[in-house]
């Protein structure tokens, strides 16, 4: 396996329950996850079918589920969440990284985003 092989999706924008605050739970907010998916590509670089890597949209649709389905408290938590359907779309993944930030962070500062960065490798 080549173990730089990485498919990268970047700035995939949705909307989320996800803080403590009580404002937070109330109301779905605007979240930027970032995907890093590590599996060997060799085969689809051979055969340029996709049937021989993860399917984009797939990745993008369970990311998207866990999102808009389930509500929690920490980032920490989504982002886990996320980790870990995505290692169950496609037994290829070897280790999958989960990027989630806030748009409107809840701080008083003029903060831009808040967020976490997991990830997660397939034992």
């Amino acid at each position: 396996m080549a173990a730089d092989d990485r498919i990268e999706l970047r700035g995939l924008h949705l909307s989320g329950i996800v803080g403590v605050l009580p404002q937070e739970q109330a109301e779905a907010q605007p979240l930027e996850i970032d995907l890093d998916i590590t599996l060997d590509m060799a085969d689809a670089g051979g055969s340029d079918s996709l049937t021989d890597t993860a399917d984009y949209g797939a990745l993008c649709d369970v990311t998207e589920q866990v999102v808009t389905t389930t509500n929690f408290q920490l980032l920490e938590t989504l982002a886990q969440h996320i980790a870990q359907e995505l290692a169950a779309v496609d037994r290829r993944i070897s280790a999958v990284t989960v990027s989630v930030r806030k748009l409107r962070p809840p701080v008083a500062q003029p903060l831009r985003t808040s967020g976490v960065r997991i990830t997660r490798t397939r034992a």
